[in-house]
């Protein structure tokens, strides 16, 4: 029977491991994605952000739903719909619930509101308000508090200091009340990490960022929810199993499988599907170590 995917990142959690969600922002690179998953026998999401399709070339919602019911393999993968925020990156206001109401009704598995450029009770009231149209239709719902840096159309302040001082963290107590007045599933959190489609550099290597473990703790404690680390590109090893340890039940990449897709596609489309692929095998296998995790945890609810 296939299972729903809040009781998926649930099932993760309680089990110290973690559900990836892979950002799709060129058509042909879903197909590789999914095969993977399949064959590192690993249960993950197939991600788009509203972002990806204005600033990239999928196209649109509808047109990333089509392609993943062509591709999909529901004993490993679900369908969901990443950062559609009140705010975009260029400071432009959103009809964000005309995009998640089509998003529901299309059929995704899951969405993210992201009010995190809104003051708290604005981003409270937003999110509040999903949360009551999605879960009308059985659909759970990501949040997101604090600042990620990343997706702004300026330069990101330099890392360091952002990390030192904690700009943009999300703070524990304002956490555990967004829980509680939002009813969210999933709650995404600032604890160091950043985005990497900024459009100065999102060909170039992204930083190595680091997460505060010790603010993590915090976070988990405060929000009782599973939480969801954005920008998961380029963070070393012991930080990301450490997060995992620490409450982080679903991760975010975009950037490492973007980039060598980019690479590659100029000289053949097969090519850059290969090195999608070759990407999400490593990723799944080294970085997060979650190969033949659907069969520890059976989470996706279907035998192979």
């Amino acid at each position: 029977m296939k299972r729903g995917i809040s009781e998926i990142v649930k099932i993760a959690r309680e089990a110290g491991s973690v559900v990836p969600g892979f950002n799709i922002p060129y058509l042909p690179m879903m197909a590789p994605v999914v095969q993977a998953l399949r064959d590192a026998r690993t249960c993950g999401l197939i991600m788009v952000a509203r972002l990806e399709w204005t600033k990239f070339a999928a196209k649109s919602l509808l047109a990333i739903r089509d392609e993943y019911e062509r591709t999909k393999d529901e004993r490993f993968t679900r369908l969901h719909l990443d950062h559609v925020p009140a705010i975009d990156e260029d400071g432009l206001v959103v009809d964000y619930m005309d995009i998640l109401d089509q998003a529901v009704r299309a059929g995704y598995d899951s969405v993210m509101f992201d009010g995190s450029r809104l003051p708290l009770e604005g981003n409270i009231a937003g999110t509040r308000r999903v949360v009551d149209m999605a879960h009308a239709a059985g659909v759970p719902v990501e949040g997101e508090l604090g600042a990620v840096f990343g997706h702004e159309a300026v330069s990101m302040p330099p890392y360091e200091e952002l990390f030192a001082n904690g700009k943009g963290f999300t703070d524990p107590l304002d956490a555990r009340r967004f829980v509680e007045e939002t009813r969210v599933d999933w709650l995404s959190v600032a604890v160091g990490s950043v985005h990497g489609a900024i459009s100065a550099a999102r060909s170039k290597k992204k930083l190595a960022a680091r997460i505060n473990i010790e603010h993590l703790e915090k976070l988990r404690q405060a929000a009782g929810v599973p939480l969801v680390l954005h920008g998961g590109t380029g963070i070393p090893r012991h930080y990301v199993l450490d997060a995992i340890r620490h409450g982080i039940a679903k991760i975010n990449v975009a950037t490492a499988i973007r980039q060598p897709y980019e690479a590659q596609r100029g000289s053949s489309t097969e090519k850059a599907e290969i090195a999608v692929y070759e990407t999400v095998r490593r990723i799944v296998r080294e970085e997060f170590a979650i190969e033949n995790s659907a069969d520890l945890l059976n989470p996706c609810g279907g035998a192979a």
